[in-house]
Parts: structure tokens; sequence; C-alpha cells
């Protein structure tokens, strides 16, 4: 059984370092622009002992309370209006997860054909360019109320089980390296007028541990970091840099 898991992992790719992009030419002077938070796509579970994800509600739950509170903190402090969307119920509620989904699978396909040199497409192979979109339809959504922007962001963490652990110490003596517990974040930017995704931080190698106030305060601020128009410095900034001393 292990042998089959440690086989399997040695097919598992490295992942990214952080890496975050901003749309050539995108300017966004501190308090211009009126953006709504769409509500966060939070997933937290276990890492099994094969590298399967499985689901934990009561985590996801204290996940989302906590992230809840860091992101309601850090919004008086983006340097513009930001304000919660009130999610839509019904069909519009679909066409929003739909769309969250699709923010998912763009912020992937930067990660993996932009932000690894070798893996550019013919497209992206130069540093100055970053043209992804989500489409000019997401403007279509009901209540986005003369918005501008829109801002996406996902979380997801699976903690290593003990089995997952077990295996990773195995495989480091066979020289197979084994990575125990996923804890990956995206947080994008997209222009509600032209569908254009204008600013990507997307990290597979996250910090902090989302299901407590103090880890979901770090993993908020690097989800945020080099936002559009953020002031460099900030009293959450500064109270963080204090904990951190």
């Amino acid at each position: 059984m292990i042998l089959a898991c440690l086989v399997a992992a040695a097919a598992v790719p490295a992942s990214a370092q952080e890496r975050s992009a901003i749309k050539p030419g995108f300017v966004l002077p501190p308090d211009t622009a009126r953006i709504l938070l769409f509500r966060p796509s939070i997933t937290v579970g276990a890492q099994s002992t094969a590298g399967l994800f499985e689901p934990n509600a009561d985590w996801t739950a204290q996940a989302r309370e906590a992230l809840g509170a860091s992101l309601r903190e850090a919004e008086a402090h983006l340097g513009h209006t930001v304000i919660d969307y009130a999610a839509p119920d019904g069909a519009d509620a679909a066409a929003l997860a739909e769309y969250h989904a699709l923010f998912d699978t763009v912020a992937a396909a930067v990660i993996e054909f932009q932000f690894f040199p070798g893996n550019r497409l013919p497209t992206k192979k130069r540093k100055d360019q970053f043209d992804w979109g989500l489409g000019p339809e997401v403007g279509t959504l009901p209540g986005l109320g003369g918005a501008d922007y829109a801002l996406f962001v996902t979380t997801e963490d699976a903690f290593g089980s003990t089995g997952r652990k077990v295996l990773q110490l195995f495989a480091a003596l066979a020289r197979v390296s084994v990575v125990s517990g996923v804890h990956k974040g995206f947080a994008g930017l997209v222009d509600l007028h032209s569908g254009e995704l204008v600013w990507l931080n997307a990290d597979l190698q996250m910090g902090g541990d989302v299901r407590t106030p103090e880890g979901a305060r770090k993993r908020v601020r690097e989800l945020l970091a080099g936002f559009p128009g953020k002031p460099a410095d900030t009293p959450v900034a500064a109270a963080d840099a204090n904990r951190a001393r």
C-alpha cells in the first residue's frame, strides 16, 4: 500500500511558488473604485494517506467564520470602497457559482501556463503579457449596483492526516518528495465592464491555519498582498508586524 502511494505521489508535480501579476498598464489610484467582494469560496478538510481530499464540515465552518472576520477587517484598509456582495437566489445564484468556478479555473491556468516560465503558452511568453478574463457577461449579474470591480477569493486547505505524514517519512527514506498538506489560495480583481482579470495573487503554498483567527489574518494578508491601490502601510499591516515581533 505504501509503495503504491509513493508511486502516485511521485507523479504529482511540485507546487508553484507564490506569484502575483497585474494587467500591463492597469493603474488603480487609491480611493477611486467601488469593489464588490463576492462570497469567498472556502473548503477545508484532510488529506488522506493517498493524497485524496476528505472534506470536513466543522473545519470549513470555523474557517468561514475566521476568514470572514479577517476579510471585513481588511476591507477598510484596501484604499477603496469595498462592499460585500449580496448573493442572489435561484438561477442567479447558480450563475454566480459558475463564475466563481470559472475564476478558479482561470487562476489555475495562470499558475500553470504563465507563472511557470517553462510552461508558458506561445501567447504568454513575454513577462509583460497578462491577458486573462471571465468574459464581459460577468457584469450582467444582478445587484452589482454600479460597482467597477469584483474581488474573488478562494482558499482550499487539506491538512495532512497521520497516515499521510507517515508516508512522507517513508518517502524521504526512499528519496521521493511527498507533500503533507495542501494550502492554496487565489485572490483576483475582475473588471465588471470588460470581464478582464486585472490583478491576481495566487499561491499553492499559503500560510496560516484558517480555522483560527490568527491564522485567518495571516491568510488574508497573503491573499491581498500587492492589491492595486492599497496604501503601503496600514494599521492592519502594522498590527501584524507587531505580532510577528
